[in-house]
Protein backbone atom coordinates (compact mmCIF):
# COMPACT_ATOMS: atom_id res chain seq x y z
CA UNK A 1 0.00 0.00 0.00
CA UNK A 2 1.39 3.22 -1.18
CA UNK A 3 0.49 6.74 0.94
CA UNK A 4 0.92 10.08 0.82
CA UNK A 5 1.36 12.29 3.89
CA UNK A 6 1.76 15.85 3.94
CA UNK A 7 2.88 18.47 6.13
CA UNK A 8 5.79 16.90 7.75
CA UNK A 9 7.63 19.88 9.90
CA UNK A 10 11.06 19.37 10.95
CA UNK A 11 13.48 21.76 12.21
CA UNK A 12 16.16 23.48 10.23
CA UNK A 13 19.00 20.74 11.20
CA UNK A 14 17.26 17.62 10.63
CA UNK A 15 18.50 14.12 9.43
CA UNK A 16 16.75 11.92 7.25
CA UNK A 17 15.76 9.33 10.10
CA UNK A 18 13.86 12.22 11.97
CA UNK A 19 12.02 12.63 8.55
CA UNK A 20 11.42 8.98 8.92
CA UNK A 21 10.33 8.79 12.86
CA UNK A 22 8.21 11.64 12.17
CA UNK A 23 5.81 9.91 9.46
CA UNK A 24 5.97 6.94 11.18
CA UNK A 25 4.97 8.88 14.36
CA UNK A 26 2.25 10.53 12.11
CA UNK A 27 0.35 7.23 11.04
CA UNK A 28 0.73 5.51 14.47
CA UNK A 29 3.33 2.81 13.55
CA UNK A 30 6.82 1.84 14.07
CA UNK A 31 9.71 3.35 11.47
CA UNK A 32 10.86 -0.22 10.23
CA UNK A 33 7.39 -0.83 8.97
CA UNK A 34 7.94 1.22 6.64
CA UNK A 35 9.23 -0.49 3.53
CA UNK A 36 10.12 2.86 1.18
CA UNK A 37 10.35 6.55 1.81
CA UNK A 38 10.38 8.91 -0.95
CA UNK A 39 10.48 12.69 -1.10
CA UNK A 40 7.60 14.19 -2.96
CA UNK A 41 8.12 17.87 -1.86
CA UNK A 42 10.38 19.46 -0.17
CA UNK A 43 9.53 23.33 1.16
CA UNK A 44 11.00 26.04 3.46
CA UNK A 45 8.06 27.32 5.93
CA UNK A 46 9.38 31.00 6.97
CA UNK A 47 6.09 32.40 8.50
CA UNK A 48 7.18 32.24 11.79
CA UNK A 49 10.21 32.92 13.55
CA UNK A 50 11.46 29.68 13.75
CA UNK A 51 12.20 28.61 10.28
CA UNK A 52 11.11 24.87 9.66
CA UNK A 53 11.29 22.37 6.78
CA UNK A 54 7.67 21.05 5.02
CA UNK A 55 7.78 17.84 3.83
CA UNK A 56 5.59 16.15 1.54
CA UNK A 57 6.33 12.37 1.40
CA UNK A 58 5.05 8.61 -0.32
CA UNK A 59 5.55 5.67 1.38
CA UNK A 60 5.42 2.12 0.77
CA UNK A 61 3.63 -0.37 3.84
CA UNK A 62 2.78 -3.86 3.40
CA UNK A 63 -0.95 -4.71 3.05
CA UNK A 64 -1.42 -6.35 6.23
CA UNK A 65 -0.66 -3.14 8.31
CA UNK A 66 -3.45 -1.45 9.83
CA UNK A 67 -4.09 1.99 10.25
CA UNK A 68 -6.38 4.00 12.51
CA UNK A 69 -9.16 5.57 11.12
CA UNK A 70 -7.37 8.76 12.37
CA UNK A 71 -4.27 8.47 10.31
CA UNK A 72 -6.11 7.35 7.25
CA UNK A 73 -7.89 10.80 7.29
CA UNK A 74 -4.27 12.38 7.51
CA UNK A 75 -2.75 10.54 4.40
CA UNK A 76 -3.89 10.01 0.97
CA UNK A 77 -3.78 6.46 -1.08
CA UNK A 78 -1.27 7.38 -4.14
CA UNK A 79 -2.67 5.16 -7.25
CA UNK A 80 -0.35 2.66 -8.52
CA UNK A 81 -1.06 3.10 -11.75
CA UNK A 82 1.43 5.47 -13.56
CA UNK A 83 1.63 7.13 -16.68
CA UNK A 84 3.90 5.79 -19.56
CA UNK A 85 4.93 8.63 -21.56
CA UNK A 86 7.43 7.19 -23.42
CA UNK A 87 5.06 5.65 -26.32
CA UNK A 88 1.79 5.62 -27.49
CA UNK A 89 -0.54 4.20 -30.49
CA UNK A 90 0.02 6.19 -34.07
CA UNK A 91 -2.78 7.42 -35.83
CA UNK A 92 -4.11 6.34 -39.57
CA UNK A 93 -4.06 9.87 -40.89
CA UNK A 94 -1.15 9.59 -43.97
CA UNK A 95 1.69 11.80 -43.00
CA UNK A 96 4.09 12.40 -46.00
CA UNK A 97 6.82 13.90 -44.67
CA UNK A 98 9.06 14.20 -41.28
CA UNK A 99 6.84 16.65 -38.90
CA UNK A 100 8.97 19.80 -39.20
CA UNK A 101 9.69 21.44 -36.01
CA UNK A 102 11.01 25.23 -36.34
CA UNK A 103 12.28 26.48 -32.79
CA UNK A 104 14.29 24.60 -30.06
CA UNK A 105 13.20 26.33 -27.00
CA UNK A 106 11.89 24.40 -24.43
CA UNK A 107 8.47 23.69 -26.33
CA UNK A 108 10.31 22.87 -29.68
CA UNK A 109 12.15 20.41 -28.22
CA UNK A 110 10.47 18.65 -25.88
CA UNK A 111 7.56 18.27 -29.09
CA UNK A 112 10.58 16.94 -30.83
CA UNK A 113 12.07 14.39 -28.15
CA UNK A 114 8.74 13.18 -27.74
CA UNK A 115 8.09 12.51 -31.23
CA UNK A 116 11.06 10.96 -31.80
CA UNK A 117 10.92 8.65 -28.80
CA UNK A 118 7.44 7.26 -30.40
CA UNK A 119 9.72 6.92 -34.05
CA UNK A 120 8.60 10.28 -36.00
CA UNK A 121 12.30 11.41 -36.77
CA UNK A 122 11.29 15.03 -36.48
CA UNK A 123 12.96 17.82 -38.29
CA UNK A 124 14.13 20.58 -35.86
CA UNK A 125 15.32 24.06 -37.77
CA UNK A 126 16.62 26.15 -35.08
CA UNK A 127 17.32 29.99 -36.56
CA UNK A 128 20.58 30.53 -33.94
CA UNK A 129 23.51 28.92 -32.99
CA UNK A 130 24.36 25.11 -31.30
CA UNK A 131 24.87 26.31 -27.74
CA UNK A 132 28.47 26.14 -27.81
CA UNK A 133 28.50 28.81 -30.50
CA UNK A 134 25.81 30.88 -28.84
CA UNK A 135 27.12 30.86 -25.53
CA UNK A 136 30.21 32.39 -27.40
CA UNK A 137 28.36 35.22 -29.12
CA UNK A 138 26.56 36.00 -25.93
CA UNK A 139 29.46 36.51 -24.13
CA UNK A 140 31.26 38.48 -27.21
CA UNK A 141 28.24 40.94 -26.46
CA UNK A 142 28.05 41.39 -22.84
CA UNK A 143 31.68 41.97 -23.21
CA UNK A 144 32.15 44.64 -25.93
CA UNK A 145 28.68 45.42 -27.31
CA UNK A 146 28.75 43.22 -30.76
CA UNK A 147 25.32 41.78 -31.34
CA UNK A 148 24.41 38.92 -33.18
CA UNK A 149 20.87 39.42 -34.34
CA UNK A 150 20.54 35.53 -34.91
CA UNK A 151 21.72 33.88 -32.10
CA UNK A 152 21.62 35.95 -28.68
CA UNK A 153 20.14 35.74 -25.21
CA UNK A 154 16.48 35.12 -26.91
CA UNK A 155 17.74 33.10 -30.54
CA UNK A 156 19.30 29.98 -30.31
CA UNK A 157 19.48 26.46 -29.16
CA UNK A 158 17.42 26.23 -25.51
CA UNK A 159 15.56 29.53 -26.10
CA UNK A 160 15.87 31.87 -23.71
CA UNK A 161 15.52 29.53 -20.92
CA UNK A 162 18.86 29.02 -21.71
CA UNK A 163 19.93 32.28 -20.33
CA UNK A 164 18.00 32.12 -17.29
CA UNK A 165 17.63 31.23 -13.87
CA UNK A 166 16.58 27.85 -15.22
CA UNK A 167 13.01 27.90 -13.09
CA UNK A 168 10.90 24.49 -12.99
CA UNK A 169 7.70 25.84 -11.65
CA UNK A 170 4.38 25.49 -13.12
CA UNK A 171 0.50 26.33 -11.74
CA UNK A 172 -0.03 23.36 -13.69
CA UNK A 173 -0.57 19.68 -11.93
CA UNK A 174 -0.45 17.95 -14.96
CA UNK A 175 0.62 14.37 -15.20
CA UNK A 176 3.29 14.68 -17.68
CA UNK A 177 5.04 17.22 -16.17
CA UNK A 178 7.05 14.46 -14.13
CA UNK A 179 7.97 13.03 -17.22
CA UNK A 180 9.93 16.70 -17.85
CA UNK A 181 11.57 16.02 -14.77
CA UNK A 182 12.58 13.05 -14.86
CA UNK A 183 13.90 13.85 -18.64
CA UNK A 184 15.92 16.79 -16.83
CA UNK A 185 17.21 14.57 -14.55
CA UNK A 186 18.49 11.88 -16.97
CA UNK A 187 20.59 14.27 -18.31
CA UNK A 188 22.44 15.74 -15.21
CA UNK A 189 19.97 17.80 -13.15
CA UNK A 190 20.05 17.25 -9.23
CA UNK A 191 17.27 14.69 -8.35
CA UNK A 192 16.05 17.01 -5.69
CA UNK A 193 14.50 18.93 -8.52
CA UNK A 194 11.88 15.88 -8.69
CA UNK A 195 11.02 17.33 -5.29
CA UNK A 196 11.91 21.01 -3.87
CA UNK A 197 9.25 23.49 -3.88
CA UNK A 198 10.92 26.15 -5.93
CA UNK A 199 13.56 23.90 -8.29
CA UNK A 200 15.94 25.57 -10.83
CA UNK A 201 18.44 24.04 -13.04
CA UNK A 202 20.86 27.46 -13.30
CA UNK A 203 21.75 28.41 -16.78
CA UNK A 204 25.00 26.37 -16.00
CA UNK A 205 23.56 22.99 -16.00
CA UNK A 206 20.66 23.50 -18.23
CA UNK A 207 22.67 24.39 -21.24
CA UNK A 208 24.63 20.91 -21.02
CA UNK A 209 21.02 19.11 -20.13
CA UNK A 210 19.65 21.09 -23.65
CA UNK A 211 22.61 19.60 -25.80
CA UNK A 212 22.17 16.37 -24.54
CA UNK A 213 18.19 15.87 -25.26
CA UNK A 214 19.41 17.40 -28.96
CA UNK A 215 21.59 14.29 -29.23
CA UNK A 216 19.10 11.94 -28.05
CA UNK A 217 16.45 13.09 -30.86
CA UNK A 218 19.26 12.93 -33.44
CA UNK A 219 20.42 8.91 -32.39
CA UNK A 220 16.46 8.47 -32.75
CA UNK A 221 16.63 9.10 -36.46
CA UNK A 222 15.38 13.11 -35.74
CA UNK A 223 17.26 15.58 -37.93
CA UNK A 224 18.10 19.34 -35.96
CA UNK A 225 19.44 22.24 -37.88
CA UNK A 226 20.81 25.44 -36.59
CA UNK A 227 21.63 28.71 -38.39
CA UNK A 228 18.15 28.13 -39.84
CA UNK A 229 15.56 30.78 -40.06
CA UNK A 230 12.07 30.33 -41.38
CA UNK A 231 11.85 33.70 -43.91
CA UNK A 232 8.52 32.35 -45.66
CA UNK A 233 6.10 29.80 -45.99
CA UNK A 234 3.67 28.61 -49.11
CA UNK A 235 0.11 28.09 -48.35
CA UNK A 236 -2.10 25.82 -50.86
CA UNK A 237 -6.11 25.50 -49.52
CA UNK A 238 -5.68 26.37 -46.03
CA UNK A 239 -2.74 24.09 -45.37
CA UNK A 240 1.31 24.57 -45.48
CA UNK A 241 2.76 22.85 -48.50
CA UNK A 242 6.32 24.46 -47.87
CA UNK A 243 8.68 26.26 -46.03
CA UNK A 244 11.36 28.64 -46.89
CA UNK A 245 14.80 28.70 -44.78
CA UNK A 246 17.39 31.09 -45.28
CA UNK A 247 15.30 33.10 -47.90
CA UNK A 248 16.39 30.17 -50.39
CA UNK A 249 16.18 26.20 -49.07
CA UNK A 250 12.22 25.13 -49.74
CA UNK A 251 11.28 22.00 -47.60
CA UNK A 252 8.23 20.60 -48.25
CA UNK A 253 5.75 19.96 -45.05
CA UNK A 254 3.09 17.61 -44.00
CA UNK A 255 2.62 19.33 -40.64
CA UNK A 256 4.92 22.33 -39.10
CA UNK A 257 5.34 22.53 -34.98
CA UNK A 258 5.64 26.70 -34.57
CA UNK A 259 7.92 27.24 -31.55
CA UNK A 260 9.35 29.99 -32.05
CA UNK A 261 8.92 32.28 -28.95
CA UNK A 262 7.93 34.99 -27.59
CA UNK A 263 10.79 37.55 -29.56
CA UNK A 264 10.31 36.19 -32.88
CA UNK A 265 8.39 39.49 -34.13
CA UNK A 266 9.28 38.70 -37.86
CA UNK A 267 7.67 35.32 -37.51
CA UNK A 268 4.41 37.29 -36.32
CA UNK A 269 4.90 39.56 -38.88
CA UNK A 270 4.99 37.04 -41.66
CA UNK A 271 2.07 35.32 -40.04
CA UNK A 272 -0.06 38.29 -39.90
CA UNK A 273 0.59 39.10 -43.43
CA UNK A 274 -0.57 35.60 -44.41
CA UNK A 275 -3.89 36.31 -43.08
CA UNK A 276 -2.90 33.80 -39.96
CA UNK A 277 -5.74 34.23 -37.18
CA UNK A 278 -4.00 36.06 -34.32
CA UNK A 279 -5.24 37.97 -31.73
CA UNK A 280 -3.70 40.78 -29.08
CA UNK A 281 -3.25 39.96 -25.55
CA UNK A 282 -1.83 41.29 -22.16
CA UNK A 283 1.68 40.65 -20.91
CA UNK A 284 3.55 42.97 -18.80
CA UNK A 285 6.27 45.55 -18.71
CA UNK A 286 8.93 46.83 -16.38
CA UNK A 287 12.42 47.03 -14.88
CA UNK A 288 15.21 44.57 -13.28
CA UNK A 289 15.56 45.63 -9.32
CA UNK A 290 18.95 44.65 -7.60
CA UNK A 291 19.67 44.30 -4.00
CA UNK A 292 22.50 42.75 -2.04
CA UNK A 293 21.22 39.15 -1.60
CA UNK A 294 21.94 39.44 2.48
CA UNK A 295 19.62 42.01 2.42
CA UNK A 296 16.77 39.74 1.03
CA UNK A 297 17.67 37.15 3.29
CA UNK A 298 18.06 39.18 6.58
CA UNK A 299 14.12 40.16 5.38
CA UNK A 300 13.07 36.72 4.41
CA UNK A 301 14.92 34.56 7.17
CA UNK A 302 15.66 36.63 10.34
CA UNK A 303 18.63 35.49 12.30
CA UNK A 304 18.63 32.26 10.05
CA UNK A 305 19.44 34.39 6.92
CA UNK A 306 22.99 33.10 5.49
CA UNK A 307 22.24 29.16 7.19
CA UNK A 308 23.91 26.77 4.55
CA UNK A 309 20.49 24.69 4.22
CA UNK A 310 18.46 27.45 3.19
CA UNK A 311 20.60 29.11 0.28
CA UNK A 312 19.95 32.52 -1.18
CA UNK A 313 16.30 33.82 -0.25
CA UNK A 314 13.80 34.56 -2.82
CA UNK A 315 10.35 36.68 -2.91
CA UNK A 316 7.22 36.95 -4.83
CA UNK A 317 5.06 40.00 -4.38
CA UNK A 318 1.70 41.53 -6.15
CA UNK A 319 0.17 44.65 -5.88
CA UNK A 320 -3.82 45.41 -7.54
CA UNK A 321 -3.36 49.54 -8.31
CA UNK A 322 -6.81 50.92 -7.65
CA UNK A 323 -6.13 53.84 -9.38
CA UNK A 324 -4.74 52.69 -13.29
CA UNK A 325 -6.34 49.45 -12.80
CA UNK A 326 -3.36 47.72 -13.50
CA UNK A 327 -1.72 44.91 -11.91
CA UNK A 328 1.83 45.01 -10.60
CA UNK A 329 4.06 42.22 -9.52
CA UNK A 330 7.19 40.76 -9.35
CA UNK A 331 8.56 38.24 -11.66
CA UNK A 332 11.35 35.93 -12.43
CA UNK A 333 13.18 36.40 -9.41
CA UNK A 334 16.64 35.39 -9.35
CA UNK A 335 18.70 34.76 -6.27
CA UNK A 336 22.65 35.16 -6.47
CA UNK A 337 22.25 35.92 -9.97
CA UNK A 338 22.75 38.99 -12.57
CA UNK A 339 20.79 41.09 -14.74
CA UNK A 340 21.77 40.92 -18.31
CA UNK A 341 21.13 42.15 -21.72
CA UNK A 342 18.88 40.41 -23.68
CA UNK A 343 18.18 42.04 -27.11
CA UNK A 344 17.53 40.38 -30.08
CA UNK A 345 17.72 43.27 -32.38
CA UNK A 346 19.54 47.05 -33.35
CA UNK A 347 18.70 50.03 -31.39
CA UNK A 348 16.72 47.06 -28.51
CA UNK A 349 17.69 47.19 -25.09
CA UNK A 350 16.19 44.40 -23.33
CA UNK A 351 16.80 43.19 -19.35
CA UNK A 352 16.19 39.74 -18.22
CA UNK A 353 17.21 37.80 -15.06
CA UNK A 354 19.78 35.00 -15.05
CA UNK A 355 21.56 32.75 -12.17
CA UNK A 356 23.75 29.50 -11.84
CA UNK A 357 22.91 26.97 -10.41
CA UNK A 358 25.13 28.21 -7.03
CA UNK A 359 23.13 31.52 -7.17
CA UNK A 360 26.20 32.82 -5.65
CA UNK A 361 27.30 36.68 -6.59
CA UNK A 362 25.37 38.44 -3.79
CA UNK A 363 23.54 39.97 -5.99
CA UNK A 364 19.11 39.79 -6.08
CA UNK A 365 17.62 40.53 -8.95
CA UNK A 366 13.77 40.53 -9.68
CA UNK A 367 11.68 41.81 -12.39
CA UNK A 368 8.76 44.42 -11.40
CA UNK A 369 6.24 44.59 -14.25
CA UNK A 370 2.89 46.05 -15.08
CA UNK A 371 0.25 44.74 -16.86
CA UNK A 372 -0.15 46.16 -20.49
CA UNK A 373 -3.44 45.47 -21.63
CA UNK A 374 -4.72 45.06 -25.71
CA UNK A 375 -6.53 49.51 -25.26
CA UNK A 376 -3.34 50.55 -24.82
CA UNK A 377 -2.79 49.93 -28.46
CA UNK A 378 -6.46 50.30 -29.66
CA UNK A 379 -6.43 46.79 -29.88
CA UNK A 380 -4.42 45.89 -33.14
CA UNK A 381 -2.95 42.88 -33.67
CA UNK A 382 0.72 43.68 -34.19
CA UNK A 383 0.08 46.48 -31.41
CA UNK A 384 1.20 44.55 -28.53
CA UNK A 385 4.83 44.36 -30.41
CA UNK A 386 5.00 47.93 -31.76
CA UNK A 387 4.29 48.83 -27.77
CA UNK A 388 7.79 46.49 -26.81
CA UNK A 389 9.47 48.23 -29.31
CA UNK A 390 9.04 51.81 -28.89
CA UNK A 391 10.19 50.91 -25.01
CA UNK A 392 13.43 48.93 -26.66
CA UNK A 393 14.57 52.10 -28.79
CA UNK A 394 13.23 54.55 -25.85
CA UNK A 395 15.75 52.15 -23.35
CA UNK A 396 18.72 52.46 -26.16
CA UNK A 397 18.97 56.39 -26.72
CA UNK A 398 17.98 56.84 -22.59
CA UNK A 399 21.19 54.50 -22.32
CA UNK A 400 23.61 56.41 -24.63
CA UNK A 401 23.65 53.60 -26.89
CA UNK A 402 26.12 50.84 -27.14
CA UNK A 403 23.29 48.65 -25.55
CA UNK A 404 24.30 50.47 -22.37
CA UNK A 405 21.06 49.95 -20.33
CA UNK A 406 19.03 53.04 -18.09
CA UNK A 407 19.42 52.80 -14.40
CA UNK A 408 18.59 54.34 -11.48
CA UNK A 409 18.20 53.94 -7.81
CA UNK A 410 15.46 52.90 -6.39
CA UNK A 411 14.93 56.29 -3.98
CA UNK A 412 15.60 58.26 -6.89
CA UNK A 413 12.40 56.31 -8.69
CA UNK A 414 10.42 57.24 -6.29
CA UNK A 415 11.48 60.68 -5.78
CA UNK A 416 10.95 60.67 -9.45
CA UNK A 417 14.69 62.52 -10.06
CA UNK A 418 17.75 61.15 -12.25
CA UNK A 419 20.41 59.67 -10.41
CA UNK A 420 23.65 60.94 -11.14
CA UNK A 421 26.54 58.49 -11.19
CA UNK A 422 25.80 54.49 -11.27
CA UNK A 423 29.59 53.80 -11.33
CA UNK A 424 29.93 52.16 -7.74
CA UNK A 425 26.31 50.63 -7.83
CA UNK A 426 25.29 46.85 -7.60
CA UNK A 427 23.78 47.06 -11.62
CA UNK A 428 25.58 43.83 -12.89
CA UNK A 429 24.21 44.84 -16.62
CA UNK A 430 26.81 44.58 -19.12
CA UNK A 431 27.78 46.36 -21.26
CA UNK A 432 27.20 48.44 -19.02
CA UNK A 433 24.34 50.78 -17.46
CA UNK A 434 23.84 55.14 -17.45
CA UNK A 435 22.45 57.36 -14.72
CA UNK A 436 18.32 58.14 -16.29
CA UNK A 437 15.60 59.07 -15.11
CA UNK A 438 13.04 56.14 -15.84
CA UNK A 439 10.38 57.96 -15.45
CA UNK A 440 11.01 59.12 -19.11
CA UNK A 441 11.19 55.28 -19.94
CA UNK A 442 7.87 54.40 -19.35
CA UNK A 443 4.12 56.08 -19.64
CA UNK A 444 3.48 58.28 -17.25
CA UNK A 445 0.73 55.84 -15.46
CA UNK A 446 3.22 53.33 -15.54
CA UNK A 447 5.47 54.48 -13.57
CA UNK A 448 2.89 55.95 -10.59
CA UNK A 449 1.75 52.39 -10.59
CA UNK A 450 4.98 51.05 -9.87
CA UNK A 451 5.83 53.88 -7.39
CA UNK A 452 2.40 53.31 -5.37
CA UNK A 453 3.33 49.18 -5.61
CA UNK A 454 6.65 49.17 -4.27
CA UNK A 455 6.04 51.51 -1.45
CA UNK A 456 3.21 49.01 -0.51
CA UNK A 457 5.56 46.28 -1.06
CA UNK A 458 7.75 48.13 1.87
CA UNK A 459 5.37 47.41 4.34
CA UNK A 460 5.23 43.80 3.91
CA UNK A 461 8.99 43.51 3.33
CA UNK A 462 10.97 46.30 5.51
CA UNK A 463 13.99 47.47 3.81
CA UNK A 464 12.71 46.61 0.59
CA UNK A 465 13.47 50.32 -0.27
CA UNK A 466 16.86 50.40 0.25
CA UNK A 467 19.61 53.26 -0.29
CA UNK A 468 22.08 50.55 -2.80
CA UNK A 469 19.16 48.78 -4.75
CA UNK A 470 18.95 49.46 -8.35
CA UNK A 471 16.65 49.81 -11.12
CA UNK A 472 17.50 49.05 -14.73
CA UNK A 473 15.33 48.84 -18.06
CA UNK A 474 13.49 47.59 -20.05
CA UNK A 475 11.86 44.53 -19.46
CA UNK A 476 9.50 44.19 -21.94
CA UNK A 477 9.66 40.11 -23.08
CA UNK A 478 7.39 38.87 -20.12
CA UNK A 479 5.40 36.83 -22.48
CA UNK A 480 3.96 37.21 -25.85
CA UNK A 481 2.12 40.03 -26.85
CA UNK A 482 -0.32 38.14 -28.90
CA UNK A 483 -1.64 34.86 -29.15
CA UNK A 484 -1.80 32.47 -32.11
CA UNK A 485 -5.50 31.45 -32.58
CA UNK A 486 -5.72 27.28 -32.13
CA UNK A 487 -8.34 24.90 -31.87
CA UNK A 488 -9.25 21.83 -29.50
CA UNK A 489 -7.21 19.70 -32.14
CA UNK A 490 -4.14 22.78 -31.36
CA UNK A 491 -3.66 23.35 -35.04
CA UNK A 492 -4.34 27.04 -36.09
CA UNK A 493 -7.46 28.10 -36.89
CA UNK A 494 -6.03 29.49 -40.01
CA UNK A 495 -4.20 26.40 -41.09
CA UNK A 496 -5.20 22.64 -40.38
CA UNK A 497 -1.72 21.59 -40.33
CA UNK A 498 0.30 24.07 -38.25
CA UNK A 499 0.04 23.50 -34.82
CA UNK A 500 1.20 26.88 -32.95
CA UNK A 501 3.42 26.07 -29.89
CA UNK A 502 4.82 27.22 -26.50
CA UNK A 503 5.43 30.74 -25.28
CA UNK A 504 6.07 32.10 -28.60
CA UNK A 505 2.39 31.10 -29.70
CA UNK A 506 0.86 32.63 -26.64
CA UNK A 507 -0.04 29.21 -24.57
CA UNK A 508 2.76 28.95 -22.10
CA UNK A 509 4.86 30.94 -19.71
CA UNK A 510 8.37 29.51 -18.52
CA UNK A 511 10.15 26.09 -19.05
CA UNK A 512 7.80 23.74 -17.33
CA UNK A 513 4.96 25.20 -19.12
CA UNK A 514 6.21 25.14 -22.67
CA UNK A 515 7.49 22.15 -22.73
CA UNK A 516 4.59 20.94 -21.28
CA UNK A 517 2.67 22.36 -24.48
CA UNK A 518 5.23 21.05 -26.59
CA UNK A 519 4.10 17.31 -25.35
CA UNK A 520 0.78 17.97 -25.98
CA UNK A 521 1.34 18.53 -29.40
CA UNK A 522 3.20 15.80 -30.14
CA UNK A 523 0.59 13.71 -28.24
CA UNK A 524 -1.90 15.12 -30.66
CA UNK A 525 0.46 14.50 -33.93
CA UNK A 526 0.76 10.99 -32.89
CA UNK A 527 -3.05 10.16 -32.64
CA UNK A 528 -3.74 11.70 -35.42
CA UNK A 529 -0.50 10.72 -37.69
CA UNK A 530 1.02 7.29 -38.66
CA UNK A 531 5.03 7.27 -38.43
CA UNK A 532 6.23 9.37 -41.77
CA UNK A 533 6.85 7.64 -45.32
CA UNK A 534 9.77 9.94 -45.95
CA UNK A 535 12.80 11.32 -44.07
CA UNK A 536 13.78 15.06 -44.83
CA UNK A 537 17.34 16.04 -45.05
CA UNK A 538 18.52 19.03 -45.86
CA UNK A 539 21.86 20.41 -48.15
CA UNK A 540 22.83 23.82 -47.83
CA UNK A 541 26.07 25.65 -47.32
CA UNK A 542 24.70 28.47 -45.21
CA UNK A 543 22.61 25.81 -42.70
CA UNK A 544 24.85 23.69 -40.03
CA UNK A 545 23.73 20.15 -39.69
CA UNK A 546 23.76 19.16 -35.95
CA UNK A 547 25.00 15.86 -36.88
CA UNK A 548 28.25 17.54 -38.05
CA UNK A 549 28.55 18.97 -34.18
CA UNK A 550 28.29 15.00 -32.92
CA UNK A 551 32.10 14.44 -32.85
CA UNK A 552 32.92 17.98 -31.68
Amino acid sequence: MKLRVREIKLPLEHDKDQLRDAVARRLGISNNEISELKLVKKAVDARRKTISFSYTVDVDLDNDIKLSPKAMKSVSIVDAATQNASTMPAGSKKLTHSPLVVGAGPAGLFCALYLARNGYKPVVFERGQDMDRRVTSVNKFWRQGVLNPASNAQFGEGGAGAFSDGKLTARSADERIPYIMKTFVKYGANEEILYVKKPHLGTDVIRDIIKKIRQEILSLGGEFYFDACMTDININQSRLRSIIINNETEVPCSLLVLAVGNSARDVYRLLYNNNINMQSKAFAVGVRIEHKQELIDRIQYGSFAGHPQLGAADYHLTYQDTVSGRSFYTFCMCPGGYVIAAASGTGQVVTNGMSYLARNTGIANCALVATVNPSDWDNRVLGGVEFQEKLEKRAFNLGGGQFRAPAQYLKDFLAAKKSVNMEKSLATYRPGVTAANLWELFPQGICETMSRGIKHWDQKLQGFINETAVLTGAETRTSAPLRIERNEEMTSTSIANLYPCGEGAGYAGGIISSALDGLKIAENIIATYRKPEKDINIASDNILNARELLNK
